[in-house]
Protein backbone atom coordinates (compact mmCIF):
# COMPACT_ATOMS: atom_id res chain seq x y z
CA UNK A 1 0.00 0.00 0.00
CA UNK A 2 3.06 2.36 -0.07
CA UNK A 3 3.54 1.56 -3.87
CA UNK A 4 4.64 4.93 -5.27
CA UNK A 5 5.09 6.80 -2.15
CA UNK A 6 8.13 8.85 -1.55
CA UNK A 7 9.54 8.27 1.69
CA UNK A 8 13.00 10.45 3.47
CA UNK A 9 14.24 8.01 6.17
CA UNK A 10 16.31 9.89 8.37
CA UNK A 11 19.12 7.78 10.78
CA UNK A 12 20.63 9.13 13.46
CA UNK A 13 24.09 7.86 15.66
CA UNK A 14 22.81 5.02 17.93
CA UNK A 15 23.18 1.23 18.02
CA UNK A 16 19.39 0.75 16.58
CA UNK A 17 20.74 1.80 13.34
CA UNK A 18 21.07 -1.63 12.24
CA UNK A 19 17.74 -1.92 11.81
CA UNK A 20 17.38 1.01 9.70
CA UNK A 21 18.55 -1.10 6.48
CA UNK A 22 15.67 -3.76 7.00
CA UNK A 23 13.25 -0.80 7.44
CA UNK A 24 14.17 0.71 4.32
CA UNK A 25 14.46 -2.54 2.58
CA UNK A 26 10.51 -3.17 3.86
CA UNK A 27 9.99 0.11 2.14
CA UNK A 28 11.60 -0.70 -1.41
CA UNK A 29 9.95 -4.29 -1.43
CA UNK A 30 6.73 -2.06 -1.21
CA UNK A 31 7.24 -0.28 -4.32
CA UNK A 32 7.98 2.79 -2.05
CA UNK A 33 10.75 5.29 -3.15
CA UNK A 34 13.19 6.05 -0.73
CA UNK A 35 15.87 8.28 -0.45
CA UNK A 36 18.21 8.48 3.21
CA UNK A 37 19.79 11.31 5.13
CA UNK A 38 22.47 10.25 7.50
CA UNK A 39 23.87 12.11 10.51
CA UNK A 40 27.19 12.45 11.12
CA UNK A 41 26.97 10.11 14.12
CA UNK A 42 24.91 7.76 12.09
CA UNK A 43 27.75 6.85 10.00
CA UNK A 44 29.48 5.02 12.97
CA UNK A 45 26.92 2.61 13.00
CA UNK A 46 25.82 1.89 9.30
CA UNK A 47 27.68 2.03 6.57
CA UNK A 48 26.73 4.22 3.54
CA UNK A 49 27.09 1.64 0.72
CA UNK A 50 24.76 -0.42 2.45
CA UNK A 51 21.57 2.27 2.09
CA UNK A 52 22.67 3.09 -1.29
CA UNK A 53 22.65 -0.79 -2.42
CA UNK A 54 19.08 -1.02 -0.76
CA UNK A 55 17.49 2.15 -2.24
CA UNK A 56 19.25 2.46 -5.14
CA UNK A 57 20.19 6.21 -3.97
CA UNK A 58 23.37 7.16 -2.15
CA UNK A 59 22.34 8.88 1.50
CA UNK A 60 22.58 12.67 2.07
CA UNK A 61 25.21 13.72 4.62
CA UNK A 62 25.35 17.42 4.66
CA UNK A 63 24.01 21.14 2.87
CA UNK A 64 27.30 21.08 0.95
CA UNK A 65 26.71 18.67 -2.01
CA UNK A 66 27.04 19.94 -5.38
CA UNK A 67 23.81 18.28 -6.05
CA UNK A 68 21.41 21.07 -4.99
CA UNK A 69 21.93 24.62 -3.34
CA UNK A 70 19.28 23.39 -1.16
CA UNK A 71 18.89 19.51 -0.70
CA UNK A 72 16.72 20.33 2.83
CA UNK A 73 14.41 22.04 1.28
CA UNK A 74 14.35 19.30 -1.93
CA UNK A 75 13.91 16.41 0.43
CA UNK A 76 11.37 18.13 2.35
CA UNK A 77 9.34 18.99 -0.95
CA UNK A 78 9.91 15.82 -1.81
CA UNK A 79 8.57 13.34 0.70
CA UNK A 80 5.06 12.28 1.38
CA UNK A 81 6.45 11.17 5.21
CA UNK A 82 9.60 11.98 6.93
CA UNK A 83 10.49 9.07 9.12
CA UNK A 84 13.27 9.25 11.74
CA UNK A 85 14.07 5.93 13.21
CA UNK A 86 15.90 5.67 15.42
CA UNK A 87 15.67 8.75 16.76
CA UNK A 88 18.39 9.76 19.39
CA UNK A 89 17.51 11.88 22.91
CA UNK A 90 20.01 14.59 20.75
CA UNK A 91 17.59 14.27 17.66
CA UNK A 92 14.58 14.68 19.64
CA UNK A 93 15.55 17.56 21.10
CA UNK A 94 16.99 19.53 17.84
CA UNK A 95 13.39 18.62 16.55
CA UNK A 96 11.20 20.10 19.89
CA UNK A 97 13.53 22.84 19.23
CA UNK A 98 13.07 23.49 16.21
CA UNK A 99 16.94 23.72 15.35
CA UNK A 100 18.06 23.21 12.13
CA UNK A 101 21.77 22.83 11.65
CA UNK A 102 21.93 19.70 10.60
CA UNK A 103 20.43 18.72 7.42
CA UNK A 104 18.09 15.93 8.78
CA UNK A 105 16.67 18.42 11.34
CA UNK A 106 16.51 21.21 8.52
CA UNK A 107 14.09 18.78 6.44
CA UNK A 108 12.08 18.21 9.22
CA UNK A 109 11.63 21.77 9.58
CA UNK A 110 10.71 22.46 6.29
CA UNK A 111 8.57 19.71 4.94
CA UNK A 112 4.95 19.66 5.62
CA UNK A 113 4.56 16.14 5.11
CA UNK A 114 4.13 13.94 8.08
CA UNK A 115 6.70 13.22 10.25
CA UNK A 116 7.56 9.83 12.03
CA UNK A 117 9.82 9.75 14.77
CA UNK A 118 11.13 6.09 16.46
CA UNK A 119 12.76 7.16 19.48
CA UNK A 120 15.87 4.60 20.56
CA UNK A 121 17.78 5.30 23.29
CA UNK A 122 18.29 3.93 27.11
CA UNK A 123 16.00 3.92 29.69
CA UNK A 124 17.52 6.72 31.93
CA UNK A 125 17.89 9.06 29.05
CA UNK A 126 14.23 8.42 27.97
CA UNK A 127 12.45 8.98 31.30
CA UNK A 128 14.58 11.92 32.24
CA UNK A 129 12.19 14.85 32.08
CA UNK A 130 14.03 17.01 29.78
CA UNK A 131 13.19 13.81 27.03
CA UNK A 132 9.93 13.44 28.25
CA UNK A 133 9.09 17.61 27.41
CA UNK A 134 10.64 16.95 24.16
CA UNK A 135 8.34 14.70 23.77
CA UNK A 136 5.35 16.20 24.79
CA UNK A 137 6.37 19.24 22.09
CA UNK A 138 6.65 16.54 19.29
CA UNK A 139 3.33 15.17 19.89
CA UNK A 140 1.76 18.88 19.83
CA UNK A 141 3.63 19.46 16.53
CA UNK A 142 1.98 16.76 15.18
CA UNK A 143 4.60 14.25 14.88
CA UNK A 144 3.68 10.55 14.98
CA UNK A 145 5.70 8.71 17.60
CA UNK A 146 6.51 5.30 17.42
CA UNK A 147 7.26 2.81 20.50
CA UNK A 148 9.87 2.89 22.31
CA UNK A 149 9.29 -0.57 23.41
CA UNK A 150 11.15 -2.31 26.63
CA UNK A 151 14.05 -4.95 26.05
CA UNK A 152 17.36 -5.60 25.60
CA UNK A 153 19.74 -2.62 24.99
CA UNK A 154 23.43 -1.67 24.34
CA UNK A 155 25.74 -2.53 26.81
CA UNK A 156 23.61 -5.43 28.40
CA UNK A 157 20.46 -3.18 29.80
CA UNK A 158 17.16 -4.04 29.40
CA UNK A 159 14.17 -1.51 29.61
CA UNK A 160 12.23 0.79 27.86
CA UNK A 161 14.04 2.40 25.21
CA UNK A 162 14.50 -0.02 22.75
CA UNK A 163 13.35 1.27 19.20
CA UNK A 164 10.03 -0.21 17.75
CA UNK A 165 10.53 -3.24 15.48
CA UNK A 166 10.93 -2.20 11.69
CA UNK A 167 7.93 -4.38 10.21
CA UNK A 168 5.73 -2.14 13.33
CA UNK A 169 7.34 1.04 12.15
CA UNK A 170 6.18 0.18 8.46
CA UNK A 171 3.27 -0.23 9.24
CA UNK A 172 2.73 3.44 11.47
CA UNK A 173 3.84 4.59 8.08
CA UNK A 174 1.32 2.98 6.56
CA UNK A 175 -1.24 4.28 8.82
CA UNK A 176 -0.24 7.54 8.43
CA UNK A 177 0.02 7.60 4.41
CA UNK A 178 -3.54 6.13 4.61
CA UNK A 179 -2.33 3.20 2.57
CA UNK A 180 -4.09 4.28 -0.12
CA UNK A 181 -7.64 3.96 1.69
CA UNK A 182 -9.18 6.66 -0.83
CA UNK A 183 -8.06 4.95 -3.87
CA UNK A 184 -10.92 4.77 -6.10
CA UNK A 185 -12.44 7.78 -4.73
CA UNK A 186 -13.16 10.72 -7.20
CA UNK A 187 -12.50 13.98 -5.27
CA UNK A 188 -13.14 17.78 -5.58
CA UNK A 189 -11.49 20.41 -3.16
CA UNK A 190 -11.31 24.03 -3.71
CA UNK A 191 -8.56 26.20 -1.96
CA UNK A 192 -7.28 29.59 -1.78
CA UNK A 193 -9.65 33.40 -1.18
CA UNK A 194 -11.32 34.93 -4.63
CA UNK A 195 -10.38 38.48 -5.65
CA UNK A 196 -13.69 40.52 -6.78
CA UNK A 197 -12.45 43.45 -9.52
CA UNK A 198 -13.00 46.78 -8.64
CA UNK A 199 -11.15 48.18 -11.79
CA UNK A 200 -8.36 46.51 -13.45
CA UNK A 201 -5.30 46.62 -11.25
CA UNK A 202 -7.80 46.60 -7.48
CA UNK A 203 -10.10 43.39 -6.24
CA UNK A 204 -12.27 43.09 -2.87
CA UNK A 205 -10.56 40.27 -1.56
CA UNK A 206 -9.05 38.30 2.00
CA UNK A 207 -6.16 36.97 4.06
CA UNK A 208 -6.77 33.44 2.65
CA UNK A 209 -3.28 31.76 1.25
CA UNK A 210 -5.03 28.51 0.13
CA UNK A 211 -2.86 26.44 2.45
CA UNK A 212 -5.44 24.51 4.40
CA UNK A 213 -7.22 23.58 1.05
CA UNK A 214 -3.95 22.97 -0.86
CA UNK A 215 -2.98 20.51 2.53
CA UNK A 216 -6.57 18.63 2.29
CA UNK A 217 -5.88 18.10 -1.63
CA UNK A 218 -2.23 16.85 -0.92
CA UNK A 219 -3.25 14.22 1.65
CA UNK A 220 -6.24 13.20 -0.63
CA UNK A 221 -4.22 12.56 -3.61
CA UNK A 222 -1.69 11.03 -1.26
CA UNK A 223 -4.09 8.52 0.26
CA UNK A 224 -5.04 7.28 -3.38
CA UNK A 225 -7.83 9.61 -4.42
CA UNK A 226 -8.02 10.65 -8.05
CA UNK A 227 -8.17 14.76 -7.22
CA UNK A 228 -9.30 17.88 -8.79
CA UNK A 229 -8.04 20.99 -6.58
CA UNK A 230 -9.72 24.44 -8.08
CA UNK A 231 -7.60 27.22 -6.50
CA UNK A 232 -7.23 31.03 -6.40
CA UNK A 233 -3.57 30.65 -4.68
CA UNK A 234 -0.55 29.79 -6.29
CA UNK A 235 -0.94 25.77 -6.33
CA UNK A 236 1.26 23.27 -4.94
CA UNK A 237 3.42 20.93 -7.41
CA UNK A 238 1.89 17.48 -6.82
CA UNK A 239 2.56 14.75 -9.61
CA UNK A 240 -0.99 13.53 -10.59
CA UNK A 241 -3.19 16.39 -9.06
CA UNK A 242 -5.69 18.16 -11.52
CA UNK A 243 -5.44 21.65 -10.86
CA UNK A 244 -7.68 24.75 -12.26
CA UNK A 245 -7.09 27.94 -11.81
CA UNK A 246 -9.68 30.55 -11.03
CA UNK A 247 -10.01 34.13 -9.63
CA UNK A 248 -13.26 35.16 -8.97
CA UNK A 249 -16.50 33.50 -7.01
CA UNK A 250 -18.11 33.47 -10.23
CA UNK A 251 -15.11 31.61 -12.12
CA UNK A 252 -14.90 29.11 -8.83
CA UNK A 253 -18.51 28.44 -9.22
CA UNK A 254 -18.86 27.85 -12.65
CA UNK A 255 -15.68 25.40 -12.49
CA UNK A 256 -17.00 23.94 -9.05
CA UNK A 257 -20.56 23.06 -10.33
CA UNK A 258 -19.36 21.83 -13.83
CA UNK A 259 -17.12 19.09 -11.86
CA UNK A 260 -19.09 18.10 -8.51
CA UNK A 261 -21.57 15.76 -10.00
CA UNK A 262 -18.86 13.25 -10.85
CA UNK A 263 -17.70 13.38 -7.90
CA UNK A 264 -17.79 11.07 -4.44
CA UNK A 265 -16.44 14.11 -1.83
CA UNK A 266 -16.25 18.24 -2.43
CA UNK A 267 -14.40 19.06 0.11
CA UNK A 268 -14.89 23.28 -0.40
CA UNK A 269 -12.01 24.98 2.16
CA UNK A 270 -11.67 27.88 -0.48
CA UNK A 271 -12.76 31.53 1.23
CA UNK A 272 -15.11 32.71 -1.14
CA UNK A 273 -16.27 36.34 -0.98
CA UNK A 274 -19.40 36.65 -0.12
CA UNK A 275 -20.13 40.15 -2.01
CA UNK A 276 -18.70 41.91 -5.46
CA UNK A 277 -18.77 45.32 -6.90
CA UNK A 278 -21.85 45.28 -8.87
CA UNK A 279 -20.13 47.60 -11.64
CA UNK A 280 -16.38 46.97 -11.92
CA UNK A 281 -14.46 50.03 -13.69
CA UNK A 282 -13.34 49.31 -17.78
CA UNK A 283 -10.21 51.97 -16.65
CA UNK A 284 -8.56 52.57 -13.26
CA UNK A 285 -9.82 54.22 -10.52
CA UNK A 286 -8.27 58.19 -10.17
CA UNK A 287 -7.27 59.15 -6.54
CA UNK A 288 -7.90 62.98 -8.20
CA UNK A 289 -11.69 61.71 -9.06
CA UNK A 290 -12.17 61.41 -5.32
CA UNK A 291 -13.45 58.11 -3.36
CA UNK A 292 -15.81 56.02 -5.57
CA UNK A 293 -19.32 54.37 -4.52
CA UNK A 294 -18.94 51.21 -4.53
CA UNK A 295 -22.64 49.27 -4.97
CA UNK A 296 -21.71 45.73 -4.05
CA UNK A 297 -24.08 42.39 -5.02
CA UNK A 298 -24.14 39.05 -3.64
CA UNK A 299 -21.73 36.53 -5.48
CA UNK A 300 -23.16 32.74 -6.20
CA UNK A 301 -23.48 30.16 -3.07
CA UNK A 302 -21.36 28.15 -4.10
CA UNK A 303 -21.78 25.30 -1.30
CA UNK A 304 -25.68 25.84 -1.74
CA UNK A 305 -25.21 25.17 -4.95
CA UNK A 306 -23.62 21.51 -4.63
CA UNK A 307 -25.78 20.93 -2.03
CA UNK A 308 -29.02 21.78 -4.24
CA UNK A 309 -27.70 19.22 -7.05
CA UNK A 310 -29.55 15.94 -7.68
CA UNK A 311 -26.33 13.78 -7.86
CA UNK A 312 -24.58 15.67 -5.25
CA UNK A 313 -21.27 14.19 -3.69
CA UNK A 314 -20.68 13.83 0.34
CA UNK A 315 -20.35 17.38 0.94
CA UNK A 316 -17.84 19.25 3.21
CA UNK A 317 -18.02 22.93 4.11
CA UNK A 318 -15.25 25.46 5.46
CA UNK A 319 -16.38 28.33 7.84
CA UNK A 320 -13.71 30.81 8.90
CA UNK A 321 -15.11 32.62 12.56
CA UNK A 322 -14.11 34.82 14.30
CA UNK A 323 -15.44 33.81 17.70
CA UNK A 324 -16.72 30.53 18.93
CA UNK A 325 -18.82 28.13 16.48
CA UNK A 326 -21.94 29.30 17.52
CA UNK A 327 -22.09 30.66 13.71
CA UNK A 328 -21.09 27.54 12.21
CA UNK A 329 -23.30 25.27 13.76
CA UNK A 330 -26.02 27.56 11.83
CA UNK A 331 -24.41 27.57 8.61
CA UNK A 332 -23.94 23.64 8.77
CA UNK A 333 -28.04 23.59 9.29
CA UNK A 334 -28.70 26.39 6.60
CA UNK A 335 -26.36 24.58 3.89
CA UNK A 336 -27.28 21.13 4.26
CA UNK A 337 -23.84 20.03 4.20
CA UNK A 338 -22.69 16.35 5.52
CA UNK A 339 -20.01 17.87 7.29
CA UNK A 340 -18.78 21.67 8.14
CA UNK A 341 -15.51 22.36 9.09
CA UNK A 342 -15.02 25.30 11.16
CA UNK A 343 -12.16 27.97 12.72
CA UNK A 344 -11.66 30.87 14.58
CA UNK A 345 -9.28 32.87 12.69
CA UNK A 346 -8.69 35.20 15.72
CA UNK A 347 -7.54 32.40 17.56
CA UNK A 348 -3.88 31.78 17.98
CA UNK A 349 -2.41 29.99 15.44
CA UNK A 350 -5.47 29.06 13.75
CA UNK A 351 -6.18 30.90 10.52
CA UNK A 352 -5.27 32.28 7.16
CA UNK A 353 -1.43 32.29 6.26
CA UNK A 354 -0.54 30.15 9.11
CA UNK A 355 0.95 26.99 9.35
CA UNK A 356 -1.23 25.10 12.02
CA UNK A 357 -5.31 25.34 12.48
CA UNK A 358 -7.36 24.45 15.54
CA UNK A 359 -10.80 23.56 14.08
CA UNK A 360 -14.26 22.09 15.09
CA UNK A 361 -16.01 19.50 13.02
CA UNK A 362 -19.82 19.86 12.83
CA UNK A 363 -21.89 17.04 12.24
CA UNK A 364 -25.63 17.52 10.36
CA UNK A 365 -27.13 17.17 13.60
CA UNK A 366 -25.46 19.60 15.67
CA UNK A 367 -22.60 17.83 17.23
CA UNK A 368 -19.38 19.50 17.33
CA UNK A 369 -16.26 17.99 18.24
CA UNK A 370 -13.90 20.20 18.86
CA UNK A 371 -10.37 19.55 17.99
CA UNK A 372 -6.29 20.82 19.36
CA UNK A 373 -4.34 22.75 17.35
CA UNK A 374 -2.58 20.69 14.57
CA UNK A 375 -0.27 21.53 11.43
CA UNK A 376 -2.73 21.87 8.75
CA UNK A 377 -1.37 18.75 6.72
CA UNK A 378 -2.17 16.92 10.03
CA UNK A 379 -5.71 18.30 9.81
CA UNK A 380 -6.52 17.38 6.43
CA UNK A 381 -5.46 13.74 7.45
CA UNK A 382 -7.48 13.93 10.27
CA UNK A 383 -10.18 15.48 8.40
CA UNK A 384 -9.95 12.29 5.80
CA UNK A 385 -10.08 10.06 7.58
CA UNK A 386 -13.58 11.04 9.87
CA UNK A 387 -14.78 11.19 5.92
CA UNK A 388 -14.24 8.17 4.95
CA UNK A 389 -15.40 6.90 8.57
CA UNK A 390 -18.89 9.15 7.88
CA UNK A 391 -19.17 7.46 4.26
CA UNK A 392 -18.93 3.82 6.17
CA UNK A 393 -21.57 4.48 7.76
CA UNK A 394 -23.81 5.21 5.05
CA UNK A 395 -23.92 9.04 5.41
CA UNK A 396 -24.64 9.95 1.92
Amino acid sequence: MLAGRRIVLGITGGVAAYKSAHLARLLVQAGAAVRTVLTDSAHHFLGPATLAGITGTAPERDFWGEASPAPHLDLARWADAVCIAPATAATMSRLAQGLSEDLLSAVVLATRAPVLVAPAMHSEMWSHPATQRNLAALLADGVIIVGPASGPLAGGDVGPGRMAEPEEVFAALEQALGGGALAGWRVLVTAGGTREPVDPVRYLGNRSSGKMGHAVAEEAAARGAAVTLITAAEPPEIPGLEVVRVETAEEMARAVWGRAEACDVAVLAAAVADFRPARPAATKLRRADGPPALALEPTPDILAGVAALAHRPFLVGFAAETGPAEGAVAKAASKGVDLLVANDVTAAGSGFGTETNQVALILPDGTVEAWECLPKRRVAARLWERIAELRSRGTR
